[in-house]
């Protein structure tokens, strides 16, 4: 045991490792040294960060330039700039300067408005959190004082109390609980609300007083600063030069909150901005949606026409003015000097001139009415109650604002499974122990109880009713389509929704006891038989016989239930107060500190004269060495151990069971006056079988970082030291304990864990013939139950000597203090422990689907998305659950990819190509045998199903399901074969990824991402999905039960699976086609606008003059013309919400991008000249050999325009609401009451052209209400007319929406040509 007592206790201050002849003056390079802030006069550490945290942009001098210089990586605002100030050139100017910087100004100062608001709100939080309180230790007056978070600094000593956020990252030296830990609460992290236990440093455990921080002399050395929650390395290293290793168990986070644990302390480690909470606070994450990228390209184009157009006029203003050689006309401007200008400087300047004129051309205000829409279709989007779930109270959240019509154009689904398609709340089913298989045949019928209960309810609420399900199966079906049927069904959701919402109301705070998860009925067979082994257990205790004469088969029952409730990480919390564990720390006798110690209290003496007052007393001043913590190969005291073992080595005595239990208080139960214990744990895998356990009475009632308390049948509380915990990964894929065993002399190893890598370290066959019965008989019901969809692990126990656990000890101790290479010599270390494992049994938990998941991914295959699920399953319990959810088909075929190397790997996709071509496009079948010679086994397709949607590729996807494994996954997403995996992949209508890292499923997600082009969307609920979510175009986080890690990291969060559906064809179809007409319509009303000025250069000999007042040129776009466009971009609906959901097909209008295509710019852009046309030459017409000056000639153009451009978009709009009504009556009276007001304010503000008393003029000429009404509906007759005679003209999903609403699915489906699927 490390002894350091007060006299080790150090002042500490970050000083780095310095290369040699370079100093650092300041930041984190490599490792860093820590030193308490103990000093009287300065502080150790003040060239470090402190506390203070600021998550403001912009100070008070700082906020003009650095927002505008954000403002101007976008390259319009630089452009728009660039014509405003080249307008104040007098040379070329065309308006007023100051005029012409009004529409830049005003986009700017929103913006500007909008990015000052949110950082006053950021500095109000920062504020608030930088003044909150808390107790620091202050050297001078050698206590603790009050002082802001923003005061804290690396080094100091903090007090921290019950409920209390911590300030910073600490490191736990001292706590006020007993066993020296500190429970917190992470839910502010990670979203998760279960309880974590974070463990004092191994060298202040047996500290028996207050801790002074005035005596710490220990330095601290730790890595530098990162954003990993789940890792912490360091050391502590003391006066001695001996070190202890530091892990996260020791480090208390910022911003989690201080539960069970009335006082701790601890030292600063990170602080402020180096915080592991700061670190992972990146902000809202910006992506550039598809449409936008189309969009750009379109604003490219636009600005070629705008040089276009402009050098066109600018051409013939110098031929114009060449025209008059040496006679200059009066109307000439003459240069700066006074002399004349030649023709091409003419041009030139011309040039520069039409470039403000013509500049609407390019749309300022579409970036901001963009973001406008946006903003707006997310508030809809939150609005819908459809997407809010009432079971766990939560809403559809958008974390990505920019990218929502992103939506409406996925073509590729990769979805986790577990949490995801199920709804991750594990229900014990079945088990198998020493190779005997129990049914649990009337548990199986209570959960059928629940099901009803579901049905019965789905039955009474249903509105619509679904499409029934075929329930005959076609003669040539093998058994095996008969089994997935009915295993389908199982897979339902066998908990009703009133079940859930008492489940939520009586559990609370505690996760995964619901009454359908933890009432679990116990077969009856099993429960005798553990009643037998227990009595007999009892039996052989009270007369000390050897453990020998317990017979093997009930050996192992007993040690598999043992194992089923210790080894796991599940705290133990009182019913009444479900924050607060339970502590069963048994005072009969003195903790066991060693095996010396754990020997004696075993022998006949030790038995007869053991003195309960001294062992009382002794609990407090000798306080247990074997602290654990519960991270990955964590070994508390493990140099006390092994010190123990050494002095011990040849001390051997035969296992007994002692008359009285040292643990055992003469009770046979466990009853609490409140009621019955809680379980915390960190996974519903670890409470379904602790719960599983309790079902048969073995019970876990209490757990201490070196001792676990369970009850057992007829022998009432025993207590397990815990010497090592070896959490689970998902590397090791399973997790074990080493505990000594209360009953016998023995150290004991317990491992739960997948059965594919359990298997692999089991003891050899040709150890003995019951054991490789055990083996085959587990192996074939794993199997059964894998095929069953049942999720499996396999239990193992091992026993070790004192001589091999001193070995392993010794190595590990040296794996755990290494420097380099410590997390590999740490898995060696864990593999050398787990190994020649004997089995004990293995056990089935169903996962069962969320509501509504089979109805969801059959929609939205039907709307041509591929659906990859990525799993880290089995391969057969995965297949089972893709059949239950409709992602596999019984009727198609099904290609498995299992290899073992590489070059198998390639075989294989190599006979995948060839049996795929030969078998679907060739026309023979024995071509198809022929090609294809191994053991996949064609059934017949169906050819008479139709394939709804195509893609842009020619590529077919054929009736196929692809499953393959982690292995071979690995091997196919090499280079050299990436190419052909994707081209079978793609070949296929779903894929199934088994056993896959997540890691994998990055890899996959940016393998079709790049490779096809294509738009992919990634949905997972855990943290290994979080790599996947975050390579996706589009990511989707499920809140469910693994915490909120994969919602934090997504685009949009969903309550369950099922509302996936109404998100992508509903709202994305919506926000695609919204937006993408809206974009359209811009581009359109611009051009319009800006061809009604290029036809007048034409009568002004190329001058760059307008006929259009210039505060209608600034204001046309930017006031008058922009409210409807904003509704119409927010609530227009081409079609139902009903019929797109009733009609999944139509969501491939936006997969193929129906509604933008490139042609359809140049269509707007030819559409827009047109009309142009049209308003400018009938009024000119209507006006010629007329005496009305250029004003009143220009006004009516400028009011047509206007006219023509609202009922454009009235014409486009699809769904008329009293806003669009609204918003089109607002754009009118503010034009007239501008124009009115303007036109009679300032006679002689303009001379030679006078605006005054213009539009009260016109309002009086009949001939301008005549052209009111023929002019727009002349320039929109062929448009309407076109459409009416021409539907290939709309986008296919208009072209069906008005038929769609009033006929039925099966005459709709005769309308759409039928296709193969594309991708």
């Amino acid at each position: 045991m490390f002894l350091v007592g007060h006299s080790l206790l150090t002042d500490t201050a970050w000083h780095f490792k310095k290369k040699e002849g370079k100093k650092k003056n300041s930041g984190w390079t490599g490792e860093g040294t820590v030193r308490a802030n103990t000093l009287l006069n300065d502080h150790p550490n003040p060239h470090y960060a402190n506390n203070k945290i600021k998550t403001t942009k912009y100070t008070l001098l700082s906020f003009l330039p650095k927002n505008l210089f954000e403002q101007f990586h976008r390259f319009a605002n630089v452009y728009f700039v660039f014509i405003a100030l080249l307008n104040f050139v007098p040379v070329v100017n065309a308006f007023q300067p100051e005029l012409a910087l009004a529409p830049v100004v005003f986009i700017l100062s929103v913006t500007a408005i909008k990015d000052l608001w949110e950082d006053y709100r950021r500095h109000r939080s920062d504020t608030e959190i930088n003044h909150m309180d808390c107790l620091v230790y202050s050297s001078m007056e050698r206590r603790y004082v009050e002082k802001y978070w923003k005061e804290v600094q690396v080094g100091d000593f903090i007090r921290l109390r019950c409920n209390e956020i911590l300030p910073a990252d600490v490191l736990l030296l001292s706590s006020s609980d007993p066993d020296r830990l500190c429970h917190i609460e992470t839910a502010t992290l990670d979203g998760e609300t279960n309880l974590k236990q974070r463990q004092v440093v191994r060298s202040f455990l047996d500290l028996d007083c207050e801790f002074d921080p005035f005596k710490y002399h220990s330095v601290i050395e730790c890595e530098k600063p990162n954003n990993d929650l789940n890792r912490f390395r360091g050391y502590i290293v003391h006066r001695s030069g001996r070190r202890d290793v530091l892990c996260k168990e020791n480090l208390l986070l910022r911003g989690c909150t201080i539960r069970n644990t009335e006082e701790a302390v601890g030292i600063v480690i990170y602080a402020g901005h180096e915080t592991k909470a700061m670190l992972n606070n990146n902000g809202p994450r910006y992506k550039r949606s598809k449409l936008e990228r189309q969009m750009n390209v379109d604003v490219f184009w636009c600005v070629i026409i705008l040089l276009v157009i402009c050098s066109f006029a600018a051409v013939g203003h110098g031929l114009w003015m060449f025209q008059y050689g040496d006679k200059r006309p009066v109307f000439d401007v003459l240069s700066p000097q006074g002399t004349n200008l030649s023709p091409i400087m003419s041009a030139i300047y011309l040039f520069l001139t039409l470039i403000i004129v013509f500049q609407v051309l390019i749309p300022i205000s579409l970036f901001v009415s963009i973001e406008i829409v946006k903003i707006c279709q997310v508030y809809l989007i939150h609005q819908d109650m459809d997407l809010y779930d009432e079971e766990t109270d939560s809403h559809l959240q958008c974390r990505a604002l920019n990218i929502t019509e992103d939506l409406g154009q996925m073509q590729y689904i990769f979805s986790d499974k577990t949490g995801t398609l199920t709804e991750n709340k594990m229900v014990f089913r079945r088990c198998t122990v020493a190779g005997v298989e129990y049914s649990h045949d009337a548990n199986a019928r209570r959960l059928a109880m629940y099901q009803e209960m579901d049905s019965e309810e789905e039955e009474c609420m249903s509105h619509g009713g679904t499409l029934p399900r075929r329930e005959s199966v076609t003669s040539h079906q093998s058994a095996r389509v008969v089994l997935r049927s009915q295993s389908t069904k199982s897979h339902r959701r066998t908990g009703s929704r009133a079940e859930a919402k008492r489940a939520s109301i009586l559990s609370k705070h505690t996760a995964f006891s619901s009454p359908m998860e933890k009432d679990i009925t116990p077969d009856p067979q099993l429960l005798y038989k553990v009643n037998e082994c227990s009595s007999q257990m009892d039996f052989m205790r009270f007369h000390s016989q050897p453990m020998s004469q317990l017979s093997s088969d009930l050996s192992d029952i007993i040690d598999f239930f043992i194992a089923l409730t210790i080894c796991n990480t599940v705290v133990v919390s009182s019913p009444n107060q479900p924050r607060h564990k339970v502590r069963m720390r048994f005072e009969l006798k003195s903790p066991v500190k060693t095996i010396e110690d754990f020997i004696k209290r075993f022998t006949p003496s030790r038995l007869t004269s053991g003195s309960n007052s001294s062992s009382s007393s002794s609990l407090i001043t000798n306080r247990s060495s074997n602290k654990g913590c519960s991270s990955l190969l964590s070994s508390p005291s493990a140099e006390s151990t092994l010190t123990k073992l050494h002095e011990e080595q040849s001390s051997h005595l035969e296992p007994t069971f002692s008359p009285v239990p040292p643990c055992y208080d003469g009770k046979a139960s466990w009853n609490l006056e409140e009621g019955e214990l809680r379980y915390e744990a960190e996974s519903p895998d670890e409470a379904a079988l602790v719960y599983a356990a309790r079902a048969y009475k073995c019970s876990l009632v209490g757990r201490l970082p070196d001792q676990v308390t369970v009850e057992l049948p007829h022998l009432g509380k025993l207590s397990f030291e815990l010497l090592h915990t070896l959490g689970f990964d998902s590397t090791r894929k399973r997790m074990s304990v080493v505990v000594k065993h209360p009953l016998t002399d023995q150290i004991t190893v317990y491992t739960k864990g997948a059965d594919s890598v359990i298997m692999d370290l089991l003891k050899p066959l040709d150890t003995g013939k019951r054991q490789k019965k055990i083996i085959c008989r587990t192996q074939n019901y794993l199997n059964l139950y894998a095929a069953d969809g049942l999720r499996t692990l396999c239990i193992a126990k091992k026993i070790l000597s004192k001589e091999e656990y001193a070995c392993w000890l010794q190595c590990h101790l040296e794996a755990e203090t290494a420097i380099q290479g410590r997390e590999e010599l740490l898995f060696q270390s864990a593999l050398r422990l787990e190994t020649n494992l004997q089995l004990l049994g293995a056990t089935g938990v169903e996962d069962r689907l969320q509501d509504g998941v089979p109805e969801t991914v059959a929609a939205l295959r039907r709307a041509g998305l591929q659906i990859w699920v990525l799993t880290g399953d089995k391969q057969e319990t995965a297949v089972n659950i893709a059949y239950a959810c409709k992602l596999l088909d019984p009727e198609e075929e099904m290609l498995t990819l299992n290899a073992d190397s590489q070059e198998a790997c390639a075989l294989l996709l190599e006979e995948s190509l060839h049996y795929i071509q030969a078998k679907f496009l060739c026309s023979s079948a024995d071509q198809a045998a022929k090609a294809f010679h191994t053991n996949f086994v064609p059934c017949e397709i169906n050819s008479s199903s139709s394939l709804s949607s195509h893609n842009t590729s020619p590529f077919l996807v054929h009736r196929l399901g692809l499953v393959i494994d982690g292995r071979t996954l690995a091997y196919a997403l090499d280079k050299t074969l990436e190419d052909k995996f994707l081209e079978v992949a793609r070949s296929c209508r779903s894929v199934l990824c088994c056993r896959s890292t997540p890691l994998q499923k990055s890899m996959v997600v940016k393998l079709v991402r790049n490779k096809l082009k294509v738009m992919t969307l990634a949905i997972g609920d855990g943290a290994n999905d979080v790599s996947m979510i975050q390579v996706a175009d589009v990511g989707v986080g499920i809140s469910g039960q693994e915490g909120m890690q994969a919602v934090m990291a997504s685009d949009f969060a969903l309550p369950r699976f099922r509302y996936l559906q109404k998100l992508l064809l509903v709202h994305g179809h919506w926000c695609y086609s919204r937006l993408a007409n809206m974009i359209l319509y811009f581009f359109y009303k611009n051009a319009m606008f800006v061809a009604l000025l290029f036809w007048y250069q034409f009568y002004c000999g190329f001058s760059g003059s307008a006929m259009i007042d210039q505060w209608y040129l600034i204001f046309f776009n930017l006031m008058f013309s922009a409210f409807p466009q904003l509704v119409t971009g927010t609530l227009d609906k081409d079609v139902s919400a009903e019929t797109l959901q009733r009609l999944p097909q139509l969501y491939v209008n936006g997969q193929n991008s129906e509604e933008y295509k490139p042609y359809m710019f140049w269509m707007n852009m030819i559409d827009a000249f047109y009309q142009s046309l049209v308003c400018f030459f009938i009024p000119y017409f209507a006006y010629a050999d007329s005496d009305v000056d250029l004003f009143t000639w220009g006004t009516p153009i400028t009011t047509l325009a206007l006219f023509t451009i609202l009922l454009h978009l009235g014409i486009e709009t699809k769904t008329w609401t009293w806003m669009n009504w609204l918003s089109i009556i607002f754009s009118i009276t503010l034009f007239f009451t501008v124009a009115l007001c303007y036109n009679a304010s300032c006679p002689t503000c303009f001379s030679p052209s006078n605006p005054y008393w213009t539009m009260q003029r016109q309002l009086q000429e009949p001939l301008f209400y005549l052209l009111c009404l023929i002019t727009p509906v002349t320039a929109l007759l062929p448009r309407y007319a076109l459409i009416l005679s021409h539907p290939w003209c709309r986008s296919s999903t208009n072209k069906y929406s008005h038929t769609v609403e009033t006929i039925n699915i099966i005459s709709f489906k005769r309308l759409i040509p039928r296709c193969a699927f594309q991708i």
